[in-house]
């Protein structure tokens, strides 16, 4: 079972290396939703979802199926949650939303149920219920921890698209050539997608996501829930509070989005927190040289990385060995430098560390070896082998906001921040497949509702900026801002080792009060 930590930071490197007391009633989900304007209207014949019966059993799938086991072992019992693809034709076509169940063990003082969703999008969640429960220390016993997949995710009717994970977060290069090359290859994604699931691609949204875990709500019996989301599920809780005010009860963001900038291009405005993570990283190797080889200061480094992505770009890198050997040219080393950069804990900056020299020895001409852990990165990101995940990913984002169609658009803004981000510039403005995408049905969720929410940011956090936190707490004035200073890391809470955030989270949990005030957390050294 691979951490939640790790695939925290793996859904955001690849990513963004994402929550009325009453019971539901026939119509509940289009009142709700028609308040915030630009939503289809459900009808009536919920019912059946909001009141089936759900039929608990064993997570195991078969004798190989790991998530499974873990899940067991555990405790825990999975079931499938039926809700309507459409929720305009609550009669038409239904799927299955697969959910787990860890049940509290400190019955006399249980809280009610707690969803999350570990980011991405298109982040499996189902598996991580023992992890989460963990991460809540003597708090979890009081909930009901409920780990599910998104629609077309994991055991969630998976989308897949087969094509690369990574494909849709290249960078457009460093000449004309590359970027012409990345539009055609993102317009063959999308054409390729959209040949064999035009079906339901109008229906691969954060709203119906939000929709469907209301659907689970109901089913669980609940009048109101909890919700726990890092990153990209900081946007799907922030819509969930918005379509069922009143539906939720404690609601953590961990390393939160501006809704008003949501889209798929939210990779757009991080190049200077990246450029300071990818600086910090340097200096911690500089400290290193010995065992990287990348250079004795800071901007050694540096320059080290521009000349391996200079040489990228006149000919394809050559890594690694038989089975395991992989080329990479100027669109795709970039995106290997910013995986290194969204994590500065010791264990990440060394995996980048790493990586970097292997592709600095690649560069020139030298033979290299790859660990198995960036032999697993390299085939997830350039092989099909992660197509899952990228095939739901941009399925979600291209679903949810529209973006610009003319690919001369997406050129200009490569070519005005390419002077001042040489590297990021053409990796966080380059074209991706939704500018080839049909339109989406419904517009963006527009934040009208307060809530009293616990925000959780790092004032480095180079994926999801500290100031989309800030942004999102001016938005719900009831809510408070628990800030990690120091710290170039996304998503903090359960994974970072900071006790005063854990801390901080977990009394919230527990007793439903919010901080008096905004707090501020200092990053631990060692």
């Amino acid at each position: 079972m691979t951490p939640i930590s790790a695939a925290v930071r793996r859904a955001s490197a690849v990513g963004l290396a994402l929550t009325a007391c009453f019971t539901a009633l026939p119509g509940a989900t289009a009142t709700a939703a028609n308040r915030d304007g630009g939503a289809v209207t459900a009808g009536a014949g919920l019912e059946r979802y909001y009141h089936q019966r759900l039929d608990w059993g064993s997570c195991v799938l078969g004798p190989d199926d790991a998530t499974g086991h873990e899940l067991e072992k555990a405790g825990a019992r999975c079931a499938d949650v039926t809700v309507p693809l459409d929720y305009a034709d609550p009669r038409g076509r239904t799927l299955k939303v697969a959910i787990s169940r860890l049940t509290a063990t400190d019955t006399r003082h249980r809280l009610g149920s707690l969803l999350f969703n570990p980011g991405g999008p298109g982040g499996p969640g189902l598996g991580y219920s023992p992890l989460v429960r963990q991460m809540m220390k003597e708090t979890g016993a009081r909930y009901d921890v409920i780990g599910f997949d998104p629609r077309f995710v994991g055991r969630s009717n998976p989308l897949d698209c087969d094509w690369p994970v990574g494909s849709s977060l290249f960078s457009a290069g460093r000449s004309r050539a590359g970027f012409e090359r990345q539009v055609a290859l993102q317009k063959g994604l999308a054409d390729k997608c959209r040949a064999t699931n035009a079906s339901v691609l109008p229906y691969v949204t954060t709203r119906n996501t939000a929709r469907d875990m209301d659907v689970v709500r109901g089913a669980l019996g609940e009048r109101k829930v909890s919700y726990l989301g890092w990153s990209y599920g900081t946007y799907l809780g922030t819509v969930y509070t918005q379509l069922f005010p009143g539906r939720y009860d404690r609601v953590v963001l961990d390393g939160a989005l501006d809704p008003r900038r949501y889209n798929p291009r939210l990779m757009r405005g991080v190049e200077r927190e990246n450029e300071q993570a990818l600086a910090d990283w340097a200096t911690w190797a500089a400290r290193r040289h010995s065992v990287y080889g990348l250079g004795r200061t800071r901007g050694q480094v540096l320059a080290t990385i521009n000349r391996v992505v200079a040489a990228s770009a006149r000919h394809p890198l050559t890594v690694g060995t038989g089975a395991d050997a992989f080329r990479l040219d100027d669109t795709q080393v970039p995106f290997v430098v910013f995986a290194g950069t969204a994590d500065d804990t010791e264990e990440a900056r060394a995996a980048a560390g790493e990586q970097m020299s292997v592709l600095a020895k690649a560069a020139t001409g030298q033979p290299t070896r790859l660990s198995p852990q960036f032999a697993a990165m390299l085939r997830g990101v350039l092989t099909s082998e992660g197509s899952r995940n990228g095939s739901a990913q941009s399925a979600i984002l291209c679903g949810d906001v529209s973006v610009p169609r003319d690919p001369e658009s997406y050129w200009r803004d490569i070519e005005r921040s390419r002077a001042a981000h040489p590297l990021f510039g053409p990796f966080t403005n380059n074209i991706g497949p939704c500018a080839f995408w049909d339109r989406p049905r419904e517009k963006p969720t527009q934040v009208r509702h307060d809530v009293p929410a616990l925000i959780v940011a790092a004032t480095g956090d180079p994926r999801t900026p500290y100031t989309g936190s800030v942004a999102l707490h001016s938005l719900l004035p009831s809510s408070k801002l628990l800030t990690l200073k120091g710290a170039n890391r996304h998503a903090l809470y359960g994974q970072y080792g900071n006790a005063c955030v854990d801390n901080g989270v977990n009394r919230y949990l527990a007793t439903g009060k919010l901080p008096a005030h905004d707090r501020t957390c200092v990053k631990q050294s060692g």
